[in-house]
């Protein structure tokens, strides 16, 4: 079980999670951040920190954001345009720094208004 961050987060990246998450596994990609599922514990911390209520324990997931869970997981698993592997368990979202790409899912969200893309 593993927590996920939704649509909310898209072009906000607020990152006051990232500062909360006693393990370093929320990573950041260009237009959202994304929690590593390998190095979730669960704890909940991101949750309670988060502003604009984009992360949700998986069990829980609104039906209009039940995509981001595999889409979480896609941004580990799968290989990202301009890398040659993919992410995996790096072990911690700082010593990475910003990965600076987005899955499909989240780059074809509309920028919401003001935001670069």
């Amino acid at each position: 079980m593993t927590y996920v961050i939704g649509t909310a987060c898209v072009d906000i990246a607020d990152k006051s999670c990232v500062a909360e998450c006693p393990v370093d596994c929320i990573y950041e990609g260009n237009r959202t951040l994304y929690i590593n599922p390998d190095e979730c514990v669960d704890c909940g911390a991101c949750k309670l920190i988060c502003k604009v209520d984009a992360i949700y324990y998986e069990t829980d997931l609104p039906e209009d954001q039940e995509q981001h869970l595999a889409d979480n997981a896609a941004f580990f698993t799968m290989v990202l345009p301009g890398r040659e592997q993919p992410l995996g368990a790096p072990g911690g979202a700082t010593r990475l720094g910003a990965v600076g790409v987005d899955t499909p899912l989240i780059a074809a969200v509309p920028c919401r208004s003001g935001q670069p893309s």
